[in-house]
């Protein structure tokens, strides 16, 4: 098979480092599994459940004053007292009943430092990624090379979609790109593909406005750069801010050959509408001395000295639970039940999601197909004929030495909008092929390289030229890896950064 790989090297015109430092915040435990969103339900029951980590003290009102009063943090640090909450995961077993699936871990939180004169979150800074309502990919699939984003590809919406990511696990094989597919693979996929489960994967936003703490709809004070994770802010969003990445994985596989299928707790079996919330918990002027010196590669916390003073065990990150509501002693958000949590109803797409109701008076759960809308049934057999498939692999954004890459499978994208509220789906069916091993050849200075883009920067006093070149890769299926190998990685600073699991 051949395939296009899209080079965009980064070099330097200095000796300086042009790698990216982070750190990965480790949140090994939930604080709590509840219908709780100060951000888009303040004050009341959210219309959804969530899985929530960091400060205990979120509430259905939150601010960054409470969550610095929490007397603990399911996080690695203590001083890390931000709330991170997202969707949970559920298995909907065949005779209609509901159980959040296993999760691996907690939450990585991924603090990227991209970008230069990275300002930490000021103090009330919070925001959302994604779009709960949204039920497809309006885009052309698989993702375009990154030099090919341009018009609406290139658009705040489109970019916003493609901050989603589903990654299949086994490893056992190659691993999977970040933000490799922008949709959840459904149950036969997972079966018979991700022996280790799902990773899901959410970027958020890292260009500021410089002014707004937040906006009425969470996200019009914040921009996504040009190519997602990194590349230019947008007029009018200069200022950097550190980029924040989710990283959840679900135990899918303890659901092989179980009959029934995977919807998120706000009623999506399609995964484009997963999303996650932030409100900042940290001091400002410690979250920036961790910015300006928290320099190292690894992402290891141990590795910066900011750290040390506030880091503390596994046992007692788990140790850290909230203080549920007393409206909520009455949900049952982990299951098994006869509904998801909050009497959600599950809506197919693609067109987009009716809102859902708040709180538990809402009505009895239906199943909004492309067809009609079903009553709750005991059977599953519809769900073959109905289930949204769609072919959109995304493109992937790994690294080698350094570098950002992008990748395409040839492949005829499906017509594509430039309306967010007008989404496109692809009528082909889902495929299961193993995944392959890529070879790629190192990336040197050629003067014969077919360089497509070019874009100049400065950071750190070194000046930059990041160049796109188009260069050709071919592929050998299956891959195989030695037995017991296994890697969990993020791919996007350097060739190979992860670590066992």
């Amino acid at each position: 098979m051949k395939y296009s790989l899209a080079n965009a090297a980064l070099l330097a015109l200095s000796l300086s480092e042009p790698a990216t430092a982070f750190w990965r915040m480790r949140c090994p435990s939930r604080t709590g599994l509840a219908r709780i969103d100060p951000l888009v339900d303040s004050g009341t029951a959210a219309d959804h459940s969530h899985a929530i980590h960091g400060g205990k003290k979120i509430g259905f009102v939150t601010t960054t004053d409470d969550l610095l009063d929490s007397e603990c943090s399911s996080c690695a640090v203590t001083a890390d007292k931000s709330a991170y909450w997202h969707p949970v995961l559920t298995f909907q077993h065949a005779n209609g009943s509901f159980e959040a699936v296993r999760q691996v871990g907690g939450i990585l939180v991924y603090y990227l430092l991209h970008g230069e004169n990275i300002q930490a979150f000021p103090k009330g800074f919070q925001m959302l990624s994604g779009d709960t309502r949204l039920r497809n990919f309006s885009l052309p699939v698989p993702d375009p090379p990154i030099a090919e984003w341009r018009g609406d590809a290139a658009e705040q919406w489109a970019l916003r979609q493609k901050a989603l990511g589903f990654n299949c696990l086994n490893y056992g094989r190659d691993a999977e790109a970040s933000l490799y597919r922008h949709f959840m693979p459904d149950k036969d996929y997972t079966d018979a593909n991700c022996a280790d489960g799902v990773r899901f994967e959410l970027m958020f936003p890292s260009c500021w406005n410089g002014e707004d703490l937040d906006t009425p709809d969470h996200k019009s004070h914040v921009a996504f750069p040009s190519f997602v994770m990194d590349g230019t802010c947008p007029e009018g969003f200069e200022k950097r801010v550190p980029s924040l990445f989710f990283e959840t994985i679900y135990a899918t596989q303890d659901y092989v050959g179980v009959d029934g299928q995977f919807v998120i707790s706000n009623g999506d079996p399609t995964g484009y509408g997963f999303h996650g919330d932030f409100i900042s918990g940290w001091e400002p002027s410690l979250l920036q001395e961790a910015v300006d010196t928290c320099t190292s590669l690894s992402g290891e916390l141990s590795d910066c000295p900011v750290f040390q003073p506030y880091m503390q065990s596994d046992d007692d990150c788990v140790a850290c639970n909230l203080d549920l509501p007393s409206e909520l002693e009455d949900d049952d958000c982990a299951g098994p039940a006869d509904a998801l949590c909050g009497n959600v109803p599950v809506q197919y797409g693609p067109a987009y999601a009716q809102p859902l109701h708040q709180g538990s008076d809402a009505p009895a759960p239906t199943y909004t197909t492309p067809e009609n809308t079903k009553s709750i049934v005991p059977s599953l057999s519809y769900a073959a004929g109905t289930h949204v498939v769609t072919d959109n692999y995304g493109a992937e954004m790994t690294a080698f030495n350094g570098q950002i890459q992008a990748a395409q499978v040839e492949a005829t994208p499906v017509a594509s909008s430039s309306e967010v509220h007008s989404p496109v789906v692809s009528a082909t069916e889902a495929y299961v092929t193993p995944a392959p091993e890529v070879q790629v050849a190192d990336v040197e200075d050629d003067d014969d390289a077919n360089i497509v883009a070019t874009t100049t920067y400065t950071s750190g006093g070194a000046v930059y030229i990041e160049e796109i070149e188009e260069v050709t890769i071919y592929t050998t299926v299956p891959a195989e890896t030695p037995a017991g190998y296994r890697r969990r990685h993020i791919d996007y600073h350097r060739h190979n950064h992860g670590r066992n699991i």
